[in-house]
């Protein structure tokens, strides 16, 4: 019972609810809250159109936060959507991308709020949501109900040598340096080729858009992980309308070819700085997930004769399918934290996954 000399404390009226966004009716508002937040002006008002408002899957589960005495959206936040198969069967998917607040809000209060509101979004709309976060941030993703689903690691193979002689030896003169990594070089691709012998021959063609995979898709093994459906519709979308600059230039698709047809697809983004040939994503006929090793070696092949001095790709996968990659010496070289929910009723157990840098946002 209160002191009757006190008066009773009036309950506090909230300063911050999360709301339903909508992708097509709030892009200004959006864009403004990105605003000094995610990125130039110019590039996430490209991105907002390609991603949001152009995904053949749907615009994304969206929510904005509003500030009492304020008119406009003080915060947002997203999930774009995703088709993809888990245990064999297509599911409702959702990427979490795009957190922003605006300096003046910005505090764990108001972003908890905005990702409580995109997690409850979630449950109405979505099979299943993920997410790439900051390692710092795990603490703040299990409060709001996520877990740890895996790691997404990044692993690398140098195919050229010469790069890294030079970097060991830097007064040792370029023609000689260019001379030993040519030397091993060498040595490295007649090791392979006598380690895996008999794989056949594969003819590989580079395409600057998208090849039709659909008939390779279609006959391809799908395994029973968390993976995305790679019809033409999602990938003329994930990388030939991707937006480009001077940070991210267009990607470029390997093709494999056997006497058989279309064997394998890659799609690379090429980091012309450190001459590094990025594999965002990938596919094979006969091994769906799981590359062999002949088509780990003509890409190898390919990136060596196109001038690459290493290639690097990210993957959320399990040891079974990443196996072949570290046959041919990939290594690990960085991790961080997948967090996600499966909305399913009881699905509390590990979750298998095979996500690649295609399934982030860029």
């Amino acid at each position: 019972m209160s002191d009757a000399t006190t008066p009773a404390q009036a309950p506090v009226a909230p300063q911050y609810a999360a709301h339903d966004g909508d992708a097509a009716r709030d892009r200004d508002a959006v864009l403004a809250a990105w605003r000094g937040n995610l990125g130039q002006a110019a590039r996430m008002a490209a991105k907002y159109d390609w991603f949001y408002l152009g995904a053949p899957a749907g615009m994304p589960v969206m929510q904005l936060l509003a500030h009492v005495g304020s008119d406009a959206p003080v915060g947002v936040c997203s999930a774009g959507r995703r088709r993809m198969l888990r245990e064999g069967r297509e599911i409702r998917a959702g990427v979490l991308v795009d957190l922003a607040v605006t300096p003046e809000h910005r505090s764990l209060g108001p972003a908890l709020i905005l990702q409580q509101g995109l997690f409850a979004a979630g449950r109405r709309e979505l099979d299943q949501l993920y997410g790439f976060p900051n390692p710092k941030a795990a603490p703040v993703f299990k409060r709001i109900g996520y877990r740890k689903l895996g790691e997404m690691v990044r692993h690398a193979r140098v195919v050229r040598h010469a790069p890294y002689v030079q970097r060991r030896a830097p007064t040792l003169p370029a023609p000689l340096a260019d001379a030993l990594g040519a030397f091993f070089d060498l040595g490295t691709a007649l090791r392979d080729r006598l380690r895996f012998r008999g794989t056949g021959a594969l003819h590989a063609t580079w395409c600057d858009h998208a090849p039709d995979i659909d008939a390779l898709w279609s006959a391809s093994p799908k395994p029973a992980a968390l993976t995305a459906i790679r019809d033409a519709a999602h990938l003329r979308w994930r990388f030939d309308d991707a937006p480009t600059d001077a940070a991210l230039p267009p990607f470029r698709h390997l093709l494999l070819r056997d006497a058989r047809g279309d064997a394998a697809w890659f799609a690379t983004r090429a980091e012309n700085a450190t001459r590094t040939l990025h594999v965002h994503d990938a596919w094979t006929r006969d091994g769906g997930a799981t590359p062999s090793h002949a088509i780990l070696l003509a890409l190898l092949r390919a990136a060596h004769q196109a001038g690459f001095a290493v290639i690097s790709v990210e993957l959320a996968t399990n040891a079974e399918r990443l196996q072949p990659w570290r046959d041919l010496g990939f290594e690990a070289r960085s991790r961080r934290p997948v967090f996600g929910t499966d909305f399913r009723d009881g699905a509390d157990g590990d979750t298998d996954l095979h996500l690649t840098s295609a399934d982030e946002d860029e």
